[in-house]
């Protein structure tokens, strides 16, 4: 018989077909491949990851795998952390209330379980202990990367090729082979900086592919326009690369020298940290001469290999 407790009038319902993974939060798609041949099943006091264990390290309501602290309720009824919340502190099993009996049990097991990277499919054969490999999945080279697209909200994620192509189908990005550039921004009213963001340009140089970004922002209270550019890879490659910018006009000219910022560095995170070439707006006017009623700058550039 279940020990007395409150019960609950309402319950989440459990949605366990589908859940995506959330390294911040440290939890793991439930499609991920686990193999008995990947786990050191000799190596004493370590636990493969058979479907039993894992399924009892399921959370009922989100269906993702459980890390401390590990909830139960008077029943033993487990649930992760965050869904206890969810369910507004009752059980979506039996309906008692959960309290705070932490499941030190289970918690114990996990520590036991050896598991392979969430990113097998693409490419990482390491294995690792249940929680350590959180650690490991937030900085895996093998983790799919954000489209870089500055434009909109992109959700999509993927590989160098993937974004390659979903940029130039999807997003209508240029695309040009060539490590030096020539391009020229025109807008009709440069008055209008509202976070106005040129088109991105991706160029095919070395073997590897930048992305050149030329946008409108409000830095402070003062208007100003920048440009940079992004490496198409992990942060540990692009030291090997550099890149110049250059910007003028009527005998005067803005020059920036720098390193292309990873794409695992978000578009915003690099803007905002001003890593590239800032053009206050009357400045920008200046360059573009006439009556100071349009646009009309043009930006060039080379990129070079670090010997």
């Amino acid at each position: 018989m279940a020990p007395d407790g409150g019960v609950c009038k309402q319950v989440v319902e459990s949605h366990p077909k589908h859940v995506k993974y959330d390294a911040g939060m440290g939890k793991m798609e439930k499609n991920s491949t686990l193999t008995k041949s990947a786990i050191g099943l000799g190596e004493k006091h370590r636990i493969p990851s058979t479907n039993g264990v894992h399924e009892l390290l399921e959370c009922p309501v989100c269906a993702s795998l459980m890390y401390p602290p590990i909830y139960q309720c008077p029943n033993g009824h487990t649930l992760c952390s965050d869904c206890k919340s969810r369910v507004h502190n009752c059980c979506p099993t039996c309906r008692l209330e959960l309290g705070n009996i932490r499941c030190l049990a289970l918690e114990k097991v996990a520590e036991s379980l050896e598991l392979p990277c969430r990113y097998q499919s693409l490419g990482c054969h390491d294995i690792f202990l249940y929680y350590s490999k959180l650690k490991h999945e937030q900085h895996c080279r093998f983790r799919p990367y954000n489209c870089p697209y500055a434009g909109s909200e992109c959700s999509i994620t993927g590989d160098i090729p993937t974004l390659v192509a979903h940029l130039k189908d999807d997003h209508n990005v240029d695309m040009h082979d060539g490590c030096t550039f020539n391009h020229r921004y025109v807008k009709a009213n440069p008055h209008e900086v509202e976070n106005a963001t040129w088109m991105l340009t991706v160029f095919n140089c070395y073997g590897r592919q930048f992305c050149l970004h030329f946008e409108a922002f409000q830095l402070g209270s003062a208007p100003v326009y920048t440009s940079f550019l992004r490496f198409m890879g992990e942060d540990s490659e692009e030291k090997k690369f550099s890149y110049s910018l250059e910007v003028g006009g009527y005998g005067r000219k803005l020059t920036w020298q720098g390193v292309p910022r990873s794409i695992r560095d978000s578009h915003r995170k690099v803007r905002d940290s001003l890593d590239g070439l800032i053009i206050p707006r009357n400045l920008a006017l200046f360059f573009s001469g006439g009556n100071r009623e349009e646009l009309k700058l043009r930006v060039t550039g080379r990129i070079w290999k670090e010997q």
